[in-house]
């Protein structure tokens, strides 16, 4: 007697909430696969935004574990950003050693040695963005920042924040790294419209967030990218409050 086949458990056939067009991207952070870099002794490097995509900037998760680090100096020729997630990292900027907390961070423009180790007993997990610099004419070079969101300076506006991390109202940084929040049921007040692109990671709490003429549902975690002019908006649901770090190209002229 042929025994029947048990009806197989959800999501074995590839149900998932990923989505990528040419426009924008949905990455759960579980679909995200290791990478191994040579510069990264020992370290895990997860992808979540690359030009391959049709981004002009990259961004990663960092998994470092302890004692583990960058091998020498990173890259000099971009711009590098690092947030710390979990855990705590010892950077060195220009020879200048500084150690990051949960929800430090730091800002290296091109040309500056720039090397990251974790220091510390424990797994250290960090939001790592690199951009290639594109200077403006009569306009300095931004210089190393060393912050944490704690210091950062905030704006409020009602059930919705934001915390000012990087680049906003510096027209030396080409562009920002900004924390935005909202409590459960607020949203952004129009679909937005515009030129800059954006790489946006979920800290905390979950929302709706419409990307052309769909909604996206998105947890803690999850990593979206939109491109420029793909539509878009932020509804915060669930019981408590929804906070993403936003990354947004700023303060540059189009190419024609």
């Amino acid at each position: 007697m042929r025994v029947p086949t048990p009806n197989p458990p959800p999501g074995i056939i590839g149900h998932n909430r990923s989505m990528l067009t040419p426009s924008y991207a949905v990455f759960p952070p579980e679909g995200i696969m290791d990478s191994l870099l040579p510069g990264w002794p020992g370290c895990i490097i997860r992808f979540q935004a690359s030009p391959h995509m049709g981004a002009r900037f990259a961004q990663a998760l960092a998994i470092i574990p302890a004692g583990c680090g960058s091998a020498g100096a990173l890259d000099a020729g971009v711009q590098h950003f690092f947030y710390v997630q979990q855990g705590s990292l010892e950077v060195t900027v220009g020879g200048a050693v500084h150690s990051l907390p949960v929800g430090g961070y730091c800002y290296v423009p091109e040309g500056v040695p720039l090397s990251v180790r974790n220091a510390g007993s424990d797994e250290a997990r960090a939001m790592w963005v690199r951009k290639r610099f594109q200077p403006a004419p009569g306009v300095a070079m931004p210089e190393p920042i060393i912050g944490h969101r704690d210091t950062a300076e905030r704006e409020e506006n009602g059930p919705r924040w934001r915390v000012l991390l990087l680049g906003t109202r510096r027209m030396a940084m080409d562009f920002e790294m900004n924390i935005m929040g909202y409590a459960p049921g607020a949203h952004f007040w129009c679909v937005e419209t515009h030129v800059m692109e954006h790489g946006m990671v979920m800290l905390e709490g979950q929302c709706l967030q419409r990307l052309g003429r769909e909604w996206h549902e998105l947890w803690e975690g999850d990593f979206v990218w939109m491109g420029p002019y793909v539509p878009q908006q932020i509804y915060a649901t669930g019981n408590a409050n929804c906070e993403y770090m936003l990354y947004k190209d700023v303060n540059r002229d189009v190419a024609l």
